[in-house]
């Protein structure tokens, strides 16, 4: 397994899979590329489990069929691991977190992003598709409150996967089966903790939703993840958790503690070498939370495309901007974006107002 890893970190891959009867597989800038590494029989396979996994990890594993956890390679950083099994046979699916938590500039996170870090309660979500950097810029967040905030920092994680070291503030790290039972348990107890931020490592269900409200509405600083790739689709999926007698209430709360939607994509870099996020940023305006709260979901697209001089930004507007600076190819900007048509007016110069006038030439 050594081995796998360390071509896996030689050739930049940010995930490796492990299947019966094939060669291991990187992928690299988003595309899977088999290894010319010989194919692993279900025997291998098992005896790699043996060097990731305790024997705890194990007995979950044969039990459930699934298991998802981390570990760590002296030197090189941690990998985020899921073995699982496919038509009889076992699969593992690994990722690579790297040791040292980048920056915001090195992650080319736009500057609303040192704004958004620097807000002192309510809620912030980083959404974003499986794979999209989610985990990274919460960790690039976390890291710079760290070194220029003094702050009690309670983490929720299933796994933990960047480690943190105290800087200006005290971070604990609580890993799910390990440091506690469950999501639900961690937070019932998060608030006795003292603590200045709680992270969530994915918001799940509405009990994880109630807790991150009752939090915010005393003061702390809650983040968390969700899987949607839409800053103002964000709203409604947090709905969808609760019944539907439940959601005006919901709304209600939302509209309140709601500071920041982050929504990131990651896409290649026109160099040809590494991944850069086109982010979409929603912000908690008086507009914004009026949209919320009179159930006007459908007008925040139009809010966040026009309230760039308050730091929102929408995926389009993002794109244009990493197209001009030749950050990513016109080609990879259209393929991206939801609405390519408008993408190459707004490459042009034209922009659409919600009146439909022509702002740009």
């Amino acid at each position: 397994m050594k081995l796998l890893l360390c071509e896996m970190i030689k050739h930049e891959a940010s995930d490796l899979h492990i299947k019966v009867d094939r060669p291991p597989i990187f992928r690299i800038q988003g595309s899977l590329i088999e290894t010319n590494i010989p194919s692993l029989k279900h025997e291998e396979i098992l005896g790699l489990l043996d060097e990731i996994m305790n024997a705890q990890q194990k007995e979950h594993f044969f039990k459930t069929k699934e298991a998802d956890f981390a570990f760590a390679l002296e030197g090189a950083g941690r990998f985020r691991t899921n073995v699982f099994y496919q038509r009889g046979k076992i699969s593992i699916a690994i990722r690579y977190v790297k040791s040292r938590i980048p920056s915001f500039d090195e992650l080319g996170l736009p500057p609303s992003i040192r704004e958004i870090a620097n807000v002192k309660s309510g809620i912030i979500v980083i959404s974003g598709a499986t794979g999209n950097g989610k985990s990274t810029t919460q960790a690039a967040i976390l890291d710079y409150i760290n070194t220029v905030n003094s702050r009690h920092i309670v983490t929720i994680e299933d796994p933990i996967e960047y480690v943190h070291r105290d800087k200006k503030s005290v971070i604990n790290q609580r890993e799910v089966g390990i440091d506690t039972e469950s999501f639900q348990v961690a937070l019932k107890h998060v608030l006795r903790q003292d603590p200045d931020i709680i992270m969530i490592g994915e918001m799940r269900d509405a009990s994880s939703f109630t807790a991150a409200v009752a939090a915010a509405e005393t003061g702390h600083l809650v983040m968390t993840t969700l899987h949607i790739d839409n800053a103002s689709q964000c709203i409604s999926r947090i709905m969808e958790f609760f019944p539907t007698e439940n959601r005006d209430n919901v709304r209600m709360q939302l509209a309140s503690t709601l500071e920041a939607v982050v929504c990131q994509r990651l896409l290649p870099r026109a160099s040809g070498v590494g991944m850069i996020p086109a982010v979409e940023i929603m912000l908690g305006s008086p507009s914004v939370r009026k949209l919320i709260r009179e159930n006007k979901l459908a007008k925040l697209g139009d809010a966040i495309e026009t309230s760039r001089d308050l730091g929102m930004q929408a995926f389009n507007q993002s794109l244009v901007e990493m197209v001009q600076k030749n950050l990513i190819t016109e080609d990879v900007a259209l393929k991206a974006s939801n609405n390519p048509e408008a993408l190459k007016m707004n490459l042009k110069g034209i922009f659409l107002d919600e009146s439909r006038r022509i702002l740009g030439d």
